[in-house]
């Protein structure tokens, strides 16, 4: 199943950076892991935010939440989630 997923991270201020930096740099190991396993297919920045669009493909919506709530940055995500489809237009498949 496809799913896109629109994250923004708002970190406090108040945090310890040495552990913001820590947290990034597992997001990132993490987020490339599971683009290399074909699970995280896109991953778009918003610019000028600290936000993102991704593409999942993932079994279902139980995996995605455990996907997601996964992330080390989770407990400073926003999220919209939203299921996709096949477009009968289309050219390519997805």
């Amino acid at each position: 199943m496809l799913f896109m997923v629109e994250m923004t991270v708002r970190i406090p201020h108040s945090a310890d950076p040495q552990a913001v930096d820590k947290l990034k740099a597992d997001e990132k190991a993490f987020s490339q892991q599971l683009q290399r396993e074909g699970k995280w297919r896109h991953l778009w920045r918003v610019v000028g935010q600290y936000a993102n669009v991704s593409i999942f493909d993932v079994k279902d919506n139980d995996e995605l939440h455990t996907l997601l709530t996964s992330l080390p940055l989770y407990p400073y995500m926003e999220m919209k989630v939203t299921p996709l489809a096949q477009h009968g237009s289309a050219i390519a498949q997805n």
